[in-house]
């Protein structure tokens, strides 16, 4: 029987970045997974396809609508290949796939492929192919992350009613695409479908779309996503899924009670995620799961069982990769006897939609709710000379800010390449900036991270320059 320091169950974002961090302290590493390939659901049927196919599709409409007004004539008429494009995500996923693997080459990680399940809180069982190995491991890490949720009364035949998995690699593009949940998810495989010619409704239960952030994000993405062409029902809920041949019936009641119809060729189901923990024979731990079946931990990302720690979907808190890979350091870290860091309020959220929305810190209503006194200022994307060249017009950079000392509390922004400028949100933020810190920041003209100084300025005594 082999014997590690640490075993840890899943290689996605949490899991493998936590055996690196483990073997680069010291610690003898093995690293359990049930697929053949490493990386989880983020590489495989997550975050990177699902980027893959949005790049693909966003080249795509900006050959169709863009082109021309660059003075690019293309000759003929632009077509999709949407096999070659799936194709390609495909070989995206492998490359990113295989990097893992060389990582964990490079590292001296023992990677086992099967289903990791617990025999006691010191032994793991890893099942493949009817055949069962056992081996022995001090500590344990948990990282199994999540699966897609559903609701009760809908039957997923993953043909036609389906969840972002079998969304990523679709045969056809859909004529009519009904989405359930207006998430992060939903709108970004929803534009990938919508830019290919797909008609696209989605039906949200809460009264807006990506309710989990800042009500001006939610508003300013909705209004640039219909006006490219999807139709948004809020304020639904849905009561029924049905499929006859290649039909599918979504009834829902509005916000009247009025029942609503919708058909389509297809319905994705984006209703969230929950925590994965079927099999793992946690009960032969003793570990400890909550109403919502995620695995309880304290502040060190330990379960109750001392030497087993749970990190990622699997527990409490935003359901992210990035929020993962910093748990994986942590949980490393702590056992090497360091004393890490997370302050979870400043782990950003981004939706990868075009345009781009990310977030990070308090929401207005969030501060409203606290009875927190603060200061807004924000600054529209169209005012800069970069979005003007690029035709990236949409969007805005709010700053939110401590009415007295004035430290920033939150930046929303949505626009061009957020999803990269929200980083500078989070370090000056990590660092108790004031507003008036980042506005005298020099930022490089002409880019779109001048949206922040200028937000910055407006936060502070309204005095943004170019508005």
């Amino acid at each position: 029987m082999n014997t590690y320091d640490v075993a840890v169950i899943g290689s996605g974002p949490g899991g493998y970045v936590a055996a690196i961090r483990c073997a680069q302290l010291g610690m003898k590493t093995a690293i359990i997974e049930k697929y053949d390939t490493l990386g989880g659901t983020c590489l495989n049927v997550g975050c990177i396809p699902s980027k893959a196919l949005l790049d693909s599709s966003h080249h795509y409409e900006e050959a169709v609508k863009n082109f021309e007004a660059h003075g690019i004539e293309i000759p003929g008429e632009v077509k999709v290949n949407i096999e070659k494009m799936i194709s390609r995500k495909q070989g995206v996923v492998d490359q990113t796939t295989k990097g893992i693997e060389f990582l964990m080459d490079k590292n001296k990680i023992d990677v086992y492929h099967g289903f990791g399940s617990f025999k006691d809180a010191t032994h793991i069982l890893i099942e493949k192919d009817g055949k069962t190995e056992e081996i022995e491991a001090k500590q344990s890490l948990i990282a199994t992350g999540s699966k897609p949720s559903t609701l009760p009364f809908i039957k997923l035949d993953k043909e036609r009613i389906i969840t972002s998995t079998e969304a990523l690699s679709l045969k056809e593009i859909p004529k009519h695409l009904v989405i359930i949940g207006g998430g992060v998810i939903g709108l970004e495989l929803g534009q990938v479908y919508n830019r290919l010619g797909a008609q696209v409704s989605v039906v949200e239960y809460m009264d807006r779309i990506i309710p989990t952030m800042d009500g001006g994000l939610s508003k300013e993405l909705q209004r640039s996503l219909k006006k490219g062409g999807m139709k948004f029902y809020t304020s639904h809920k849905v009561k029924e899924v049905t499929r006859k041949g290649d039909k599918i019936t979504v009834k829902a009641d509005d916000k009247k009670g009025k029942e609503v119809s919708f058909e389509g060729d297809y319905c994705l189901v984006c209703v969230g995620r929950r925590p994965y923990t079927e099999g793992l024979n946690l009960d032969k731990t003793g570990i400890k799961l909550n109403e919502k079946g995620q695995v309880e931990v304290n502040e060190h990302l330990q379960t109750n069982v001392s030497n087993i720690y749970a990190i990622g979907d699997v527990i409490k808190g935003a359901m992210l990769a990035h929020k993962a890979e910093e748990e994986g350091v942590f949980v490393a870290e702590t056992l090497a006897g360091q004393k890490p860091h997370i302050n979870y309020n400043l782990i950003p959220g981004v939706v990868y939609t075009w345009p781009e929305v990310a977030a990070v810190g308090k929401t207005e209503e969030q501060l409203k709710q606290e009875g927190v006194k603060y200061k807004t200022g924000q600054f529209p994307m169209r005012a800069l000379g970069r979005a003007r060249a690029s035709m990236d017009i949409d969007g805005f950079v709010k700053i939110l800010a401590d009415q007295t000392t004035d430290e920033v509390l939150g930046i929303h922004m949505i626009g061009a390449r957020t999803a990269d400028l929200i980083a500078e949100a989070v370090t000056a933020m990590e660092f108790r900036a004031s507003a008036e810190d980042i506005s005298r920041m020099s930022h490089a003209h002409p880019t779109y991270a001048e949206a922040v100084k200028e937000a910055a300025l407006a936060a502070t005594d309204d005095r943004a320059l170019h508005v």
